[in-house]
C-alpha cells in the first residue's frame, strides 16, 4: 500500500466516504474523538436494530424522533431518509417515472450546465474521479438531469451538485438520491433553487432576524460594518453545511432535516453564531468579520457530532415552525418591495 513520508498509507488519508483527508488534518484529535463516538455508534446501532425488527417500515412519532435526533448509523441511514421525507411514498407511487425521465427529450442547455459542473463536484473524492470504478460523475449526471425535466421551475442550480452528491454516496443508489433531492428541493427547503433564489433570499434574512432576537450583540457588529448576512451564510444554505462542516456532522445534521424540516437550518447556523458570539465580536471590520464566520465552521466543537448535535437543541432556545413562518412572510415582503 502505498505510504507517505509521515507513514500515513493511502487508505487512511481518505476517509469512509471517499473524501481525501487535508494535509493539515488532525489526526491525533481525530482519533480522540473517534473512539469515544465509536462508543455511542455501537450502542445506537443496537438500539435501531431493535427499533426496526428486520422492518423496512418505521412511524414518524417522537420516540423516532428522539432516535434520529441522536444520530441514524450509516447502514440505516438511507432507508430512514427515503421513509420520513416522504420519497419512499413518492418513488412507490411513480414505478418507473425516473427511468422514464432519462430516457425522455433532453433541454440541451440544461444537459450542458450539469456537464460543466461534473469535475467541479468533489474533486477531492476519490468516488467521484473519472479514474474510479464505477465513477459515480456518470450516477450525479443521471440524477441531475432527471431531476432539471422533473422540476422545470428549477432546472438545474449549482449547489444541487453537491447536494445529489451526498445522496448518492449514501445511498448508493440512483433513483433513491432522485426522490430524495425532490423531498429537499421540492418540499423541505422553500424556493431555494429557483432562479430568483427568493426562499433562500427570504431564509437568510430571517436568521438576520433571528440573530437580532437571540444574540443581538452580533447582528448590531454585523449592521455597524454593513455585512450582509448573505455573504457570511449563503453558501451554509444552499450547500447544506457541506464543505463547510465534517461530513459526519453534515450527515447528522440531514438526519434531523429530513424529519423536521428547514428549521434545523437555523438552528444549527444559531447554535454556531451563539457558541462563537465572543470570537465574532472580536472582529473590527468588514473582511475580519467575513474571516471569522468562516473560523467558526472549523475546529472540535464541529467535528464532536455528537455533542454538537445536543448543542443545537438546547443552545439556541425554542425555535417553532410558526416563529420561523411568521418571519418569512415579512422578510418575503420586504425583500418583493425592494424589488
Amino acid at each position: 500500500m502505498e505510504k507517505r513520508e509521515d507513514g500515513r498509507d493511502w487508505a487512511y488519508r481518505v476517509d469512509p466516504y471517499g473524501f481525501e483527508r487535508p494535509e493539515d488534518f488532525d489526526y491525533a484529535s481525530y482519533e480522540a474523538f473517534f473512539s469515544r463516538y465509536l462508543v455511542v455508534l455501537t450502542r445506537r446501532a443496537i438500539k435501531w436494530s431493535k427499533l426496526l425488527k428486520g422492518n423496512n417500515s418505521i412511524q414518524k412519532n417522537l420516540k423516532v424522533k428522539r432516535y434520529i435526533r441522536k444520530g441514524i448509523p450509516n447502514e440505516h441511514r438511507a432507508l430512514i431518509w427515503m421513509i420520513v421525507s416522504g420519497a419512499q411514498a413518492n418513488m412507490e407511487q411513480n414505478p418507473g417515472y425516473y427511468h422514464r425521465l432519462l430516457e425522455g427529450e433532453k433541454n440541451d442547455k440544461l444537459v450542458e450546465a450539469i456537464k460543466t459542473d461534473m469535475n467541479r463536484t468533489f474533486p477531492d473524492n476519490v468516488k467521484f474521479r473519472k479514474t474510479a470504478d464505477p465513477c459515480l460523475q456518470h450516477t450525479l449526471y443521471n440524477v441531475l438531469v432527471a431531476y432539471g425535466h422533473h422540476n422545470k421551475a428549477v432546472g438545474y442550480c449549482q449547489g444541487m451538485n453537491f447536494i445529489a452528491g451526498y445522496l448518492i454516496l449514501i445511498t448508493k443508489n440512483e433513483e433513491e438520491s432522485f426522490w430524495l433531492l425532490d423531498a429537499l428541493i421540492g418540499r423541505i427547503l422553500p424556493d431555494y433553487y429557483s432562479p430568483a433564489m427568493l426562499g433562500l433570499k427570504t431564509d437568510q434574512e430571517v436568521l438576520g432576524e433571528l440573530v437580532k432576537m437571540k444574540v443581538p450583540a452580533v447582528a448590531e457588529l454585523m449592521e455597524r460594518h454593513g455585512v450582509m448576512w448573505t455573504l457570511v451564510v449563503s453558501r451554509w444554505f444552499i450547500c447544506l453545511f457541506i464543505d463547510i462542516l465534517p461530513v459526519e456532522t453534515v450527515l447528522r445534521i440531514w438526519d434531523c432535516l429530513f424529519y423536521e424540516g428547514s428549521k434545523i437550518i437555523f438552528r444549527v447556523a444559531l447554535t454556531l453564531i451563539k457558541q462563537h458570539q465572543s470570537f465574532i465580536l472580536e472582529a473590527t471590520n468588514f473582511p475580519d468579520i467575513c474571516d471569522k464566520f468562516k473560523q467558526i465552521t472549523k475546529g472540535t466543537f464541529v467535528t464532536e457530532c455528537h455533542s454538537f448535535m445536543q448543542k443545537i437543541f438546547t443552545d439556541p432556545g425554542s425555535l417553532s415552525m410558526a416563529t420561523i413562518n411568521k418571519l418569512r412572510e415579512t422578510c418575503r415582503e420586504k425583500l418583493l418591495s425592494q424589488g
